[in-house]
C-alpha cells in the first residue's frame, strides 16, 4: 500500500505523477486529506481524497509519498499525524519518499537526511540537513527517495515503481507512455 499525504497547496504535477505511473503498475495507492478530504493545489485544482488520516493503517505502509508545492510542504510538516506517520513507516523499515521542496521541509526539517544522498527544489538544499545533496532528477539512497521538482515528476515515479516492483515493471510502464529512461 502507498499513501500519499495531501495538504492544501501540493503541486498537483508532483502528486498525479507518481499516483498515476504506482497505479498503471497495479500498486495500490491511497490518498490522505492531511487537511480535509478537499485538498486543494497550489494551482486550484481541488481533489477529493481518498481516506482522512484516522481512517490510514500505517501497518499496511509500503511507502509513503509527500509532494511538494507551497504551502502544501509547510502544510505537511506542520501535522503531526504526517511527522508520526513517516517515523513510523522508515522504523518499520518501509520507504519514505519526497520531493520538491517536501525533502528539505520535512524530512530535513526530522533529521532524517544526515548522511544520505538527496535532492530538493534548487536553492533550498540547505533545509536538507547533513544530506549529501545531489543535483539530479531523482535520488534513491535506502529506504528514502527524494525528487528535484516538477520537471522530475516522471523520474522520481518511474524509481519509485521500482522501488516497489522492480526495474522491469518500471520499464514496461515507461515505454507503455513513451517515456525514454
Amino acid at each position: 500500500m502507498v499513501y500519499v499525504f495531501l495538504a492544501d497547496g501540493f503541486e498537483e504535477v508532483e502528486a498525479l505523477t507518481p499516483i498515476d505511473v504506482l497505479r498503471r503498475a497495479g500498486v495500490d495507492v491511497r490518498t490522505v486529506g492531511v487537511t480535509g478530504k478537499t485538498v486543494t493545489g497550489s494551482h486550484g485544482v481541488p481533489m477529493i481524497a481518498d481516506l482522512l488520516p484516522e481512517e490510514t493503517d500505517l501497518a499496511s505502509a509500503d511507502l509513503i509519498f509527500l509532494p511538494g508545492g507551497m504551502p502544501g510542504t509547510k502544510n505537511l510538516y506542520a501535522s503531526d499525524f504526517v511527522r508520526n506517520a513517516v517515523e513510523k513507516v522508515l522504523a518499520d523499515g518501509h520507504y519514505v519518499s519526497a520531493i520538491c521542496a517536501a525533502p528539505s521541509i520535512v524530512l530535513g526539517g526530522m533529521g532524517l537526511l544526515k548522511g544520505k544522498r538527496a535532492t530538493c527544489y534548487p536553492g533550498m538544499e540547505d533545509g536538507m540537513v547533513g544530506a549529501i545533496a545531489q543535483d539530479v532528477p531523482c535520488v534513491w539512497d535506502g529506504k528514502i527517495i527524494t525528487g528535484r521538482g516538477a520537471g522530475a515528476a516522471f523520474d522520481f515515479a518511474l524509481t519509485l515503481c521500482e522501488a516497489l516492483c522492480g526495474r522491469e515493471t518500471a520499464d514496461k510502464i515507461a515505454a507503455s507512455v513513451c517515456y525514454a529512461r
